[in-house]
């Protein structure tokens, strides 16, 4: 008996001008991340953040443009490079920051730094710093959401170098079977550390990967937050209708090195400075606000002097906030049962 196949084609974006207010919310959202990591990146220069941290700087539409889509109470999880998901669930850039460096104040009380912070109030549960192992809690996330019946979906975020772990491939296969609500969105950044996807992966589209589980998927233009919330709300339309999982490949750029040890070297100057002045994310958002006569520049240097002092503020805190106590090592260890 011969098996109906699914087509997998690029989802088409018409590029609607949104509303005055929700470009402007599209564009601080998008240019707060940008600066946080800009002053994250400054501090850990100066020694004040230790241990990993890895940057998302040139792929703010992604995150932004997904959770601009999302309804509230959706769960949202994600790899390493997840300071830009916490800032877009709606964290506070002070406990963010906080934690970065090793403060108390931090969303993990200074013990889980850049790589694993958790908000239960914003549904945001990591921050993973294993390539690949959020993909399974994800799934499991979309499990509880189709048992509790509750409507929600689970956001479940992972680069193009998870694609090739065998958990991912177990996860789609499951989360088909079981027809859960999960969004899988591929963070297609080129480089999974410091190598091509040509050089690792044997099919370079990588939303075609679920074909095999029977479960549709898109590429969209990631550096495109407008095209990257149509395809998203569109694809979250399909997964809470109860028809199963739905992958999204964000085809996106990071413009610094895999993490801050990471001088990037294997790429081309010329390729990263196309990708700056063709493609980047807040200067589409900076143009298509003016064409559409939603902001002036007095207006857009007003926001940007906003966020620059939330940001001032947040670094603040952050070296105001005391180291946590040593007692602290030994708390939230074990659950008492």
């Amino acid at each position: 008996m011969a098996v109906a196949k699914r087509k997998f084609k690029p989802i088409k974006v018409e590029d609607p001008v949104p509303a005055p207010a929700e470009l402007e919310q599209l564009y601080r959202d998008m240019l707060l991340i940008r600066r946080f990591e800009e002053k994250a990146g400054q501090m850990y220069g100066m020694g004040l953040i230790g241990g990993f941290c890895h940057l998302y700087i040139g792929e703010e539409a992604v995150v932004v443009g997904v959770l601009a889509a999302v309804e509230e109470s959706d769960s949202i999880i994600t790899s390493y490079r997840d300071h830009g998901h916490m800032l877009a669930s709606g964290m506070d850039p002070k406990g963010v920051m906080a934690e970065l460096t090793g403060r108390i104040g931090g969303y993990s009380k200074g013990k889980g730094g850049s790589m694993h912070m958790f908000s239960l109030e914003k549904h945001f549960y990591g921050g993973h710093g294993i390539v690949g192992a959020q993909v399974p809690i994800g799934t499991g996330l979309g499990f509880a959401h189709k048992y509790k019946g509750d409507g929600k979906v689970s956001v479940t975020f992972l680069g193009d170098g998870a694609m090739n772990q065998g958990q991912v491939a177990e996860s789609f296969n499951m989360a088909e079977l079981w027809k859960l609500p999960v969004l899988y969105v591929i963070e297609n950044n080129k480089y999974g550390m410091g190598t091509s996807v040509a050089r690792s992966s044997a099919s370079k589209d990588l939303y075609t990967r679920g074909e095999a589980y029977r479960i549709p998927g898109s590429q969209v233009d990631g550096m495109n937050v407008i095209a990257v919330k149509a395809a998203a709300e569109e694809a979250l339309a399909f997964v809470r209708s109860g028809k199963g999982p739905y992958i999204l490949e964000m085809l996106t750029y990071r413009y610094r090195g895999h993490s801050m040890s990471d001088p990037a070297k294997y790429r081309a100057k010329d390729e990263l400075n196309r990708m700056r002045q063709e493609h980047d994310p807040i200067d589409q958002i900076k143009k298509r606000m003016i064409d559409a006569g939603a902001a002036d520049e007095a207006r857009l240097k007003d926001i940007d002097k906003q966020v620059k002092d939330t940001i001032t503020a947040a670094a603040e805190f952050a070296q105001a906030s005391p180291e946590p106590d040593p007692s602290e090592l030994f708390a939230d260890v074990y659950a008492e049962a």
